[in-house]
């Protein structure tokens, strides 16, 4: 396949990515507006986001049985498009049933993304690890901009706005992938990753079972972080500030993850991974242990600090599938790959309205720290199982 072609696919599949997080990020920045307006309290409102957070793992595990018989590329462009059409029923909605029920759809149809997104870039992938780590900075540009984004719009046009304009770019971007994307065909027929074995003291089912325990906790740690940064910056910085600038706050916070998936892609190229796992799972311990013990500047260096983690552990996660799965299984894999890290994972708003009217956000993110503590001794037992290193990738282009 001619490499512009490629470029093209992986450019569309970074811009997935960055839609991806923005907009099921949407809702918990403007459920602060949307309290007040709706009349109805912050732990009610953003409950409703659970249906869209189990949808969005609980959907990825059929994504790669549908890959096989409507194609990569349909699927993506449904992405586009679905998304598009929940986001409008939720700038239109005025209920909370409404509300739930547009959530769900948009959850489900942003669960199309990661498992196929993920298999049509290391298809097209000629460094993993560089790949892996810029689509990672794609992600966080949209989980960051989500919090700065929707409080502008929320702020200047209403919450409706915040829904309705990326409806639009949705729809546009959609339209676009279908006039310049490669057909499946032609991406098939391009070399992929090689897979590699690492050779491992634990048998095999011990450590996918291990593996899926991280998946689990990771998925955890991620939508915990993510859901609760908004109002953890609101509720505890110490001072009063507008919603603008908690907005663009949150917004520094992850840009400050997005830029150590750049270095974390690069680790992957050079280093094994089982190395790379212990040092993110410990940066995500001690993070989130730091925000629930304090507040004001300290709790912020601490969720900076956890989200660095969390997100290089992304990174970490698809190269591990990409690497140590054959290639003609890895749409499936990352199918389940996703199911797991998001379908439990998306009762976590539900989690955060309970802990937080128990303990406040410091008992949210406690809850957050152990399940950090639980990736720590996932990787530390891949990293003393590890009877040597798998080679690293060696980037070609």
């Amino acid at each position: 396949m001619p490499h512009s072609a490629s470029r093209r696919a992986i450019a569309f599949v970074n811009v997935a990515h960055l839609l991806d997080h923005y907009v099921l990020l949407i809702f918990p920045t403007a459920v602060i507006v949307m309290a007040h307006d709706l009349g109805l309290a912050y732990g009610h409102l953003i409950a409703l986001s659970t249906g869209a957070f189990v949808a969005f793992g609980l959907f990825a595990l059929p994504m790669g049985w549908l890959a096989e018989r409507v194609g990569r590329r349909n699927l993506l462009a449904a992405f586009f498009f679905g998304c598009g059409g929940a986001l409008i029923g939720l700038g239109l909605s005025t209920g909370s049933t409404a509300l739930a029920v547009w959530l769900l759809i948009l959850g489900a149809f942003s669960a199309i993304y990661h498992p196929i997104g993920a298999s049509l870039l290391v298809t097209h992938a000629t460094s993993l690890g560089r790949t892996l780590g810029w689509n990672g900075v794609f992600g966080n540009v949209g989980t960051a901009f989500a919090s700065g984004g929707t409080a502008m719009a929320a702020s200047a046009f209403g919450w409706r706005a915040a829904f309705l304009i990326p409806a639009v770019v949705c729809l546009t971007l959609g339209a676009a992938y279908l006039a310049f994307a490669p057909a499946d065909s032609a991406a098939d027929r391009r070399p992929s990753v090689p897979s590699s074995a690492a050779d491992f003291r634990l048998p095999l089912p011990v450590l996918l079972t291990l593996f899926g325990a991280a998946l689990v906790a990771g998925g955890m740690t991620f939508n915990i972080t993510s859901i609760s940064l908004p109002k953890a910056v609101d509720e505890r910085l110490g001072f009063p500030l507008p919603i603008e600038a908690v907005g663009w706050l949150v917004t520094g916070v992850f840009l400050f993850g997005a830029m150590t998936q750049l270095a974390v892609g690069r680790l992957v190229d050079r280093f094994s991974l089982p190395v790379i796992f212990v040092g993110l799972a410990a940066l995500q311990t001690t993070g989130l242990t730091l925000a629930a013990a304090f507040g004001g500047g300290a709790m912020l260096a601490g969720l900076a600090l956890a989200v660095a983690g969390i997100y290089g552990q992304v990174v970490v996660n698809d190269a591990m599938v990409a690497r140590y799965t054959p290639a003609h299984l890895r749409t499936k894999a990352y199918s389940v790959r996703y199911f797991l890290g998001f379908t439990v994972s998306g009762f976590a708003a539900a989690l955060i309205g309970v802990a937080h009217g128990a303990g406040g956000f410091g008992l949210t993110f406690g809850v957050a720290a152990a399940f950090a503590a639980t990736i720590l001794c996932v990787a530390l037992a891949f990293r003393f199982s590890l009877r040597r290193p798998e080679p690293a990738d060696v980037p070609t282009g």
